[in-house]
């Protein structure tokens, strides 16, 4: 029998986002904690880990480029931060009232909606969102059986049914718009939220099982103080976290400014070749680039075809300074989305200097908007000055905001947000099982395939490991 000390193993992480840099931080650990012989490495193509993850500092600014905060709720995200030692930086956004921009008009979100989904009866029949009609056509979700398919079906299809199209255009379309940049007739319920599914299957009326979540969450979740906002970001900004993990990795572990040109698997190894002219032989190998460039990695395995064809939209995030008094009609409220039906090329905007008070210095305004979703992505590649020009005009046609902005900081994002249209948890979950029957040691973990939130990418990663480290032991010991 070999001894474990006898035979050292190699892990490859192929990609230094947020999951690629979480599975070795995890990796590192349980090396160290548990002495065990495996070497690894961390192979990232740009000059910088953290991929979307991007901080600027300007002039007393913060600015995100890439997301901005987390869900608190999910806690891993918050657990690395705390693990990393940047604890004390945490800080929940400011709570505030968020609207919808539809019909020419910004209407406050009704209190008690959960994505859109009401929750709290008066707040819905007195929003000027919906026509009588389309309150009382919502209003049937009450007396509608549940739904009897027991495959996927978007989301559109879902809340069409429930709620009826007004609702749907008018505020649950921009809000879940707003998280996926995608279309809700294609976006895939059972792998964004499978909740509402479940909601409705237990309850019948989706409104009443909402009602019935949200209360159970509220109490247990509450302690007599003051009501903190639900997401958390860190006053230092995200991008301290990608350092603060890249400083606890062994330096020696991880190579930047190289990139993986190609990969082939023989004799239960993996054979890498590097831009660099290394090879690089691995008894595991976690990938999580995003799926497209996954699949290239491995153009002659078919089990990968499908991610192929898997969709990606392009966007690009707008930061804008300005003086305090630039802003002539001001707005009481953290910011809004548009519902799809009017004429704006924006997407969403957030007043980043109420919702996150660290980001600004006083007397400062930092207004961050959002443009580019699924079908409409032409804007990405327009000049900053056109964009900037074009997201300016949509402003002042609510706002009125006087002159240009001291500086502008314009952030394009190509392909990168994965469509997860119907069918797409099933074909995810295939592809999981395919490789593990054939190619063992092969592990796809990222935005593209189980979350798209902080969150979700870091849970990602913890679950790569554990499943590098049961297929090691399994082969140590065969």
């Amino acid at each position: 029998m070999i001894q474990l000390s006898e035979k050292r193993q190699k892990v490859v992480i192929i990609g230094g986002g947020i999951t690629g840099i979480t599975a070795a931080y995890y990796l590192q650990k349980e090396i160290k904690d548990k002495k065990l012989p495996i070497d690894y490495r961390l192979i990232e193509a740009s000059h910088r880990l953290g991929g979307k993850i991007q901080t600027m500092k300007r002039d007393g600014f913060t600015i995100e480029r890439g997301p901005d905060s987390f869900l608190a709720r999910k806690q891993s995200a918050a657990r690395l931060v705390k693990e990393v030692g940047l604890g004390e930086e945490l800080t929940n956004n400011s709570t505030g009232q968020s609207y919808v921009l539809a019909r020419e008009k910004l209407h406050p979100i009704p209190q008690g909606a959960v994505m859109g989904i009401p929750t709290e009866i008066s707040p819905f029949l007195t929003t000027g969102l919906f026509s009588p009609m389309g309150k009382v056509r919502a209003a049937a979700d009450f007396i509608l059986p549940k739904t009897k398919e027991k495959g996927d079906q978007s989301l559109g299809h879902f809340f069409r049914r429930r709620l009826g199209n007004e609702v749907v255009e008018n505020l649950i379309e921009p809000l879940l718009s707003g998280i996926y940049a995608g279309d809700i007739d294609r976006l895939s319920l059972m792998s964004t939220f499978p909740q509402f599914y479940h909601a409705e299957q237990e309850h019948r009326s989706l409104i009443f099982g909402m009602k019935k979540i949200t209360d159970l969450r509220q109490k247990s979740s509450s302690h007599g103080g003051k009501a903190k906002g639900q997401f958390l970001t860190l006053k230092t900004g995200l991008q301290s976290l990608v350092d603060a993990v890249e400083e606890h990795l062994e330096p020696t572990a991880v190579q930047k400014g190289v990139r993986v040109d190609s990969m082939h698997e023989s004799d239960g190894k993996f054979h890498l070749s590097l831009s660099n002219g290394e090879k690089i032989t691995a008894d595991s190998v976690i990938v999580t680039t995003p799926h497209y460039a996954a699949q290239s990695l491995l153009p002659q395995c078919s089990l990968l075809q499908p991610l192929k064809d898997m969709p990606a939209t392009s966007v690009a995030t707008v930061a804008m300074a300005f003086p305090k008094e630039a802003v002539k009609q001001d707005i009481n409220g953290t910011g809004f989305v548009v519902a799809r039906n009017g004429d704006y090329t924006i997407t969403a905007c957030t007043w980043t200097h109420k919702k996150w008070p660290h980001t600004t210095p006083e007397g400062k305004v930092l207004l961050r908007c959002y443009v580019g979703k699924a079908g409409d992505e032409a804007v990405v590649d327009l000049s900053d000055e056109e964009i900037v020009r074009i997201v300016l005009e949509d402003l002042n046609r609510i706002m009125d905001v006087e002159g240009l902005p001291e500086f502008s900081i314009v952030s394009r994002w190509k392909r990168a947000m994965p469509q997860y249209t119907v069918g797409h948890k099933n074909t995810i979950e295939t592809i999981y099982d395919q490789l593990e029957h054939t190619m063992p040691g092969l592990f796809l973990a990222g935005s593209s395939y189980e979350g798209l939130g902080l969150p979700d990418c870091i849970d990602q990663g913890e679950a790569a490991v554990q499943k590098v480290l049961n297929l090691l032991q399994t082969q140590q010991i065969s």
